[in-house]
């Protein structure tokens, strides 16, 4: 054996060098190909051989660097990631095997190391004393600089003596060639990050112009690199060090106004303390007659149009200070200040507005009318008071009559109207197993199709299939028999068509496992369904071959026309077949209930045709839902011994909603649906909402929107006290819907309203408008709804506020009064003001003056009106009354 294998495999790593130097270059190259063999070896291993893989790595890497000849070679081996594990190299066995080396072939290593994105910076350390002995210049790679600024940190702390940042900066020999690049990474190093105390020995903004005031580093390079990394953007957390190390360098007006196109940029677009940064340094520059009126006006309609209230008062502060200044700018600002009128907050707008009564001459009618035509954008009551300052100029601030706007309804669309040709069942397989297509409609347009075409020619499909999802691990092309339980989805009806299951193994009465994170949480009982739906396919597919199914949908949203379902069912007992217990079952959950057409189903003479009939004319209505207020602590379970919902800790109380038994499903049904009839608390709420199937679990259910919704709240309910994430996001879709918009649903779209995440209140906001312009929503009731939940603090009055700010956006503001009207009175009633009660009451102000609303005025509201102060909810009560006392 040699001694340089046997060292690797033992692990002897430190003996390598001393072996390996004495090796001439033709021994080098023989001991090269062997170490190949020996990396293809361990590559092949499993895992069991962990412990021998990781003994073997590292002497691997070192020996095959040294037995490399070019530069390129070796640095591919030494940061090959199966060499690695993520690990740095043992550089010191490295350096000593590579000393030797021609300084120019070190230089280029460490160089090519540096280009390694993936191992530069863990690599630093090697790549620094190669460049040493090289003498090379230093490698620029953002790699590179990101180990290097880890390294400054790492060695700063191990100091014993604590030295500060200051002293290991300046002895380090290549700071001065470094620090420029700490502007031009792509991302900044995190370990810049790390110490944000201005006070701190370590904090860099602080030692980095300590630098430059000694001129060990260029201040001009300091400053302009900032400024360029600020104006560039990125994530917060990042920008705030180079807006610290600003701020540490304390910028000269004369380098201030130098950049002053940086700063409106910054002002315009980036986050807001950066934003409020540059605001400062332009109130700098304006005040001292340092930023021309035509820059500030520039500035100014930037600033105005962002959304945060704090900088758009302090623009037009600065505007008012400007003005004062120099009352001839106002041809040039007075058209800046309106560009505040668009602002929601109707507080900004009229300050605004103040800009202009105070600053108008009489002689300025051509601004007059310019500012007539922005005026537009005012709330209806600074409309008016707009039109009585422009006078004649404002004939475009009358007030048009009011028309609600509201998205257009959801058109349903069919599934194909003709079944799927074979391409076209393929693709859909294909799309479907090897995409992760999960559309409702994708899956159940590709599983009628393969019921079809296996029926017709199952030999053509297998044909047409084998090669659109070869590759699969369960080998398509054939072998022993796949344990079903090991497939899901139309996998397994796919292997069932290829022949790669066995009937047996699919029979009815043994059931296979469906997906779920608990057995008894509704998503599992919903993904029952559909596994038994597909394995009943198989087995019939395997056994007696049906010609197509009964419960594929007519509509996309899962929904089935009772008239088809007469047609299918016609057809089967004209052909003799068998219709499958399991699709029957899911046709019948689908089926939109007509009363119309139980006849036609009773005149089919068939069991199935009667129990259509039934099903139709009263036997399919799904359980009453009923509501109670629970305090997740201490009430106590009525289930005792059953799983029940984890529920947040965050609320002391809420509302949850139970249903009751569905008699039929659990008398008739097959084993795998009865789950779907069991009362709402007995089929357990202890499941993650990580583990719903989405749209395709949606559409086993499609027309019980409200059995659906009352299984969906614990989850929109964790989204508002917990702030999970992703409860409210199926809400559309449920809205969209068959069956009653009853309590159930109207509670999970208002507990949505006040989720945590800006998404979810968005779902829900789309949910509450798809439900209006489909004229089933039931305002008050969403509204009363609201109410208890605010009382309850499920549900917080900013968040409510932001939803509902989003809804009367899209032109819905009748709709969106309608509800806020029945939600206001506890928010009113209560002695302490909720944080965004204000807030609340300025979205219903600005609703009441822009749709005209009629109405009784809120319990409360003269109240906080009456009260005495400026506070913004006495302000905005003041305006809400004053608005319904104008409506017409």
């Amino acid at each position: 054996m040699n001694p340089i294998l046997d060292a690797v495999r033992e692990g002897r790593t430190d003996l390598i060098p001393g072996l390996l130097k004495p090796l001439t270059a033709p021994e080098r190259r023989d001991l090269l190909a062997r170490l190949a063999d020996l990396r293809r070896e361990i590559r092949g291993w499993d895992w069991s051989h962990w412990q021998e893989r990781d003994r073997i790595r590292s002497g691997l890497l070192v020996a095959g660097a040294g037995c490399h000849t070019g530069a390129a070679a070796a640095a591919a081996w030494i940061g090959a990631p199966d060499l690695r594990d993520g690990r740095q190299p043992p550089t010191g066995l490295l350096l000593d095997l590579l000393a030797d080396r021609d300084p120019g072939w070190l230089g280029d290593l460490a160089h090519r190391l540096a280009d390694r994105t993936a191992t530069a910076e863990a690599d630093y350390p090697l790549i620094r004393e190669l460049v040493g002995l090289a003498g090379c210049p230093v490698p620029t790679t953002d790699a590179f600089v990101h180990g290097w600024v880890r390294s400054i940190f790492t060695m700063d702390r191990a100091r014993t003596t604590h030295s500060p940042l200051s002293i290991v900066l300046r002895q380090d020999p290549y700071a001065r060639d470094l620090v420029p690049l700490l502007f031009v990474t792509a991302e900044s190093p995190e370990a810049l990050h790390w110490c944000s105390d201005p006070t701190a020995p370590n904090h860099w903004p602080s030692e980095l112009a300590a630098l430059a005031q000694e001129g060990i580093v260029e201040r001009r390079v300091l400053v302009d690199g900032c400024v360029a990394r600020l104006a560039r953007g990125g994530r917060q957390n990042q920008l705030k060090f180079f807006l610290a190390m600003l701020e540490r360098l304390a910028l000269t007006p004369a380098e201030e106004r130098e950049r002053t196109a940086d700063w409106i940029a910054m002002a315009a677009d980036a986050p807001s303390p950066l934003a409020g940064h540059a605001q400062q340094v332009l109130a700098r520059l304006s005040e001292a007659g340092e930023l021309p009126v035509q820059r500030l006006a520039q500035m100014s309609r930037a600033v105005l149009r962002r959304p945060e209230k704090k900088l758009v008062r302090a623009q037009l502060v600065l505007l008012g200070q400007a003005l004062r200044r120099d009352p001839a700018a106002r041809q040039a600002l007075l058209p800046a200040v309106a560009d505040a009128f668009g602002h929601e907050d109707t507080a900004l707008q009229e300050r605004a507005l103040g800009l202009l009564v105070r600053h108008l001459r009489p002689g300025d009618r051509d601004l007059r009318r310019e500012l007539a035509v922005q005026a537009d954008a005012l709330s209806p009551v600074h409309r008016r008071a707009a039109a009585e300052l422009l006078g004649s100029a404002a004939g475009t601030c009358e007030e048009p009559a009011y028309e609600e706007v509201l998205p257009p309804a959801p058109v349903r669309r069919r599934l194909g109207a003709e079944p799927p040709t074979l391409a076209e069942t393929v693709d859909l397989v294909a799309a479907c197993v090897t995409s992760g297509e999960r559309t409702a409609a994708a899956f159940e347009s590709a599983l009628d199709g393969l019921v079809r075409r296996a029926h017709h020619d199952r030999a053509a499909l297998a044909e047409a299939l084998r090669p659109a999802l070869g590759g699969r691990w369960w080998r398509p092309e054939g072998g022993r028999p796949v344990d079903p339980e090991q497939l899901s989805g139309l996998e397994l009806m796919a292997a069932a068509v290829l022949g790669r299951v066995r009937a047996h193994d699919l029979r009815p009465e043994r059931g296979l496992r469906a997906d779920g994170c608990r057995p008894d949480c509704v998503h599992a009982a919903l993904s029952a369904v559909t596994a038994s739906r597909l394995a009943e396919a198989a087995y019939r597919l395997l056994t007696d071959p049906l010609p197509f199914l009964l419960a594929t949908p007519t509509w996309e949203t899962g929904s089935l026309e009772p008239e088809e379902l007469v047609v299918r069912l016609t057809a089967y007992r004209r052909l003799g077949a068998e219709p499958a217990p399991a699709d029957f079952a899911q046709a019948l959950l689908r089926v939109r209930r007509d009363p119309g057409t139980a006849p036609a189903a009773a005149a089919l003479g068939t069991p199935e045709g009667d129990r259509l009939a039934a099903w139709l004319t009263g036997a399919g209505e799904p359980p009453a839902v009923l509501r109670r207020v629970t305090d997740p602590l201490l009430d106590p379970d009525p289930q005792a011994g059953r799983l029940r919902w984890d529920r947040p800790p965050a609320a002391a109380r809420q509302i949850v909603l139970e249903t009751g038994e569905r008699c039929v499903v659990r008398q008739e049904f097959p084993a795998a649906f009865r789950r779907l009839g069991l009362a709402f608390t007995e089929t357990g709420r202890s499941c993650s909402r990580t583990c719903g199937g989405g749209l395709i679990q949606q559409a086993v259910l499609p027309e019980d929107r409200e059995t659906q919704a009352a299984w969906l709240l614990p989850e929109v309910t964790a989204g508002a006290t917990a702030r999970e994430r992703g409860g409210g996001a199926p809400l559309p879709r449920l809205a969209e819907l068959g069956g009653p918009a009853g309590p159930a649903l109207h509670l999970a779209v208002a507990t949505g309203l006040g989720s945590g995440h800006a998404e979810d209140r968005r779902a829900a906001v789309d949910a509450l408008l798809l439900l209006a312009a489909r004229g089933e929503l039931d305002a008050p009731r969403a509204g009363r709804d609201l109410a208890e939940l605010l009382g309850l603090g499920t549900v917080k009055p900013s968040r409510l506020a932001e939803a509902a700010r989003t809804a009367a956006a899209t032109g819905a503001y009748a709709t969106t009064w309608a509800v806020l009207a029945e939600a206001l009175a506890p928010l009113l009633a209560a002695a302490t003001a909720a944080r965004g009660t204000g807030e609340l009451l300025a979205v219903a102000a600005d609703c009441v003056e822009r749709c005209g609303a009629r109405g009784p005025v809120p319990a409360g509201l003269a109240e906080a009106a009456a009260r005495t102060g400026s506070s913004q909810l006495v302000t905005q009560a003041r305006r809400l009354r004053a608005a319904l006392a104008a409506a017409p």
